[in-house]
């Protein structure tokens, strides 16, 4: 039996936009938060390269991928636009990555 359900996507940051590296307690903390909301959390730990412009200047970033399986629920979508700015001032971002999309579960 399938089941459909929201899929949550985050890019961490590896680096503040100063390039200073981000301690790893703060995505600890992050995974950890993720995993006591909803059960379970998954992370890439490959180094996924980003270069963007903001305000005139360049960024590069080293980011992790992680993502979240959560019920299709109103619930799930308001905690992640919260999340999103909690995790903006946490890894010091002007922006933090974040997508989502529906999953069918096998």
């Amino acid at each position: 039996m399938s089941r459909m359900v929201r899929r949550f996507e985050v890019l961490l940051p590896l680096r503040f936009n100063d390039g200073t590296p981000v301690p790893e307690a703060a995505v600890a903390g992050t995974l950890i938060e993720f995993e006591e909301r909803f059960g379970a959390v998954s992370c890439e730990t490959q180094t996924i390269r980003g270069h963007w412009r903001a305000d005139g200047h360049s960024y590069r970033d080293d980011l992790i991928r992680v993502f979240v399986d959560v019920p299709d629920a109103p619930e799930s979508r308001e905690y992640f636009v919260a999340c999103k700015e909690r995790l903006k001032t946490r890894f010091q971002q002007l922006d933090i990555w974040m997508t989502t999309y529906l999953i069918e579960v096998l």
